[in-house]
């Protein structure tokens, strides 16, 4: 019987959504916003990094993405204590399908074959002292 793969890597930067295309109003032509291009390149980087050499999975695809927000300037101590222990959630851009869409279009042919084979997916928006990204990729 074969092991499933499983990975895991934290992103060490805030979290950016995925943004739409853009289109050059000279040319004509649509391209991927610099900020989209540089996050995607910082997650893919950060799997190689720590998975050199690794096929990608094959099979069904589990996502986890835990997108770890930085505490609000303005807060009180209780609200502070609030959304550490999670009662209070971030409801701030970006939204969950783009926080989604940015970090599996990043790892499309390095972690997996193809995102269509994704077919559970868990993305939770929470706050935390440090800012950073989870992300559990697994076989099942």
């Amino acid at each position: 019987m074969k092991e499933n793969k499983c990975f895991e890597i934290e992103i060490e930067e805030s979290i950016t959504g995925k943004q739409r295309p853009r289109m050059n109003t000279r040319t004509g032509k649509t391209y991927t916003p610099t900020k989209t291009k540089n996050y995607e390149y910082l997650v893919r980087y950060t799997f190689i990094n720590k998975y050199p050499n690794v096929d990608p999975i094959e099979g069904k695809v589990k996502i986890t993405i835990i997108a770890n927000y930085e505490l609000p300037k303005q807060r009180s101590k209780l609200q502070e204590a609030e959304m550490l222990a999670g009662i209070i959630q971030p409801t701030k851009k970006p939204d969950w399908d783009n926080i989604a869409k940015i970090v599996t279009d990043a790892l499309n042919k390095f972690a997996f074959v193809d995102d269509n084979q994704i077919t559970e997916a868990l993305v939770i928006k929470r706050y935390a002292r440090v800012p950073s990204v989870y992300v559990r990729v697994e076989e099942y």
